[in-house]
């Protein structure tokens, strides 16, 4: 069985082509990321997609299941998170796509989309020893939350902290150099949020703490490419000093600046200091010292259940 997921995120969409293996495990045929940037508008008080930015969701998708297709997938949905989800016309940009490309895409929930996310970290053999952990996923639009007691979804938020929608709420301009003050003003929001989510933290004594999504993703590269390394070889374990320290490098910067730094995506570069500054916001709340990153996570989720 060959199954294929289409992701379709805040500041990215991703394809995950993969098939079953030995045991259930589930092998990944390909994998493939679009830095699209379909959630501009999402941090407004009445978010809204905006038509540029459908318009390239669209080709996206239409893009990514031809490749899907093309690689003879059986199976192939397509999900859409925090962006769509929030915004106001998510329902018609959802027509456009199954009128383009006969797919029905589905709006995850908050819970749903936390869930695949715990799911799709499960597969992971990195993370097979791992019984009670917690598990932080930042995107563009959300930040997932997740405890795990004896590999399982004990409790899980979907908290409204991704980075494009906190740029949109706190920097006037993100070509600019960010502030110390835009810092502590994200910093204390992002405290204020979790605080009031409910979400254990700190985190027990002695649990791990997972971290997944394209923010420490970007982290872990830009650490890679500093020290000759490709990604799949360098150290899993992302030390929140580290993170600090990236911070207090990249934040006095503009953005032409930030673009020539090794490892970070040119498309990522206007959101990736608001991205770290809200991580270690959530580091310094749980009392958290180093995240254990997994590449895996919601389109791993799903495609396990679509190999079932």
């Amino acid at each position: 069985m060959r199954a294929a997921v289409i992701d379709v995120g805040s500041n990215s969409i991703k394809l995950l082509v993969a098939d079953s293996a030995v045991g259930g495990r589930v092998k990944e045929i390909l994998s493939k990321t679009l830095e699209v940037r379909i959630g501009t508008g999402i941090g407004r008080d009445n978010p809204s997609l905006n038509s540029e930015g459908m318009e390239r969701g669209l080709r996206a998708i239409e893009e990514l299941a031809a490749e899907a297709r093309g690689l003879g997938s059986e199976r192939l949905c397509a999900v859409a998170t925090s962006a769509v989800r929030d915004a106001a016309n998510g329902p018609d940009f959802r027509a456009r796509v199954q009128s383009a490309t006969g797919l029905e895409l589905r709006i995850l929930t908050g819970i749903e989309e936390a869930d695949g996310i715990g799911r799709g970290l499960t597969t992971d053999p990195a993370l097979s020893h791992l019984r009670d952990f917690q598990v932080y996923d930042l995107g563009g639009g959300s930040l997932e939350c997740l405890q795990f007691r004896d590999r399982r979804v004990g409790s899980a938020v979907s908290l409204p902290l991704g980075c494009v929608r906190l740029t949109e709420k706190f920097v006037a301009d993100p070509a600019a150099p960010l502030q110390p003050e835009a810092i502590s003003q994200i910093t204390q929001h992002v405290r204020d949020v979790l605080s009031d989510s409910g979400f254990p933290l700190p985190a027990a004594p002695g649990m791990a703490i997972v971290g997944t999504g394209g923010t420490l993703t970007t982290a872990r590269a830009i650490g890679a490419a500093r020290d000759g390394l490709t990604l799949d070889r360098s150290d899993p374990r992302i030390r929140v000093a580290s993170l600090r320290e990236m911070l207090a490098l990249l934040a006095p910067l503009d953005l032409p600046s930030r673009r020539s730094i090794p490892g970070l995506p040119a498309s990522r570069a206007d959101v990736f200091p608001i991205a770290l500054a809200t991580l270690v916001a959530v580091a310094s709340l749980g009392g958290i010292e180093a995240f254990q990153h997994s590449f895996r996570n919601l389109r791993w989720g799903l495609a396990a259940q679509l190999l079932e």
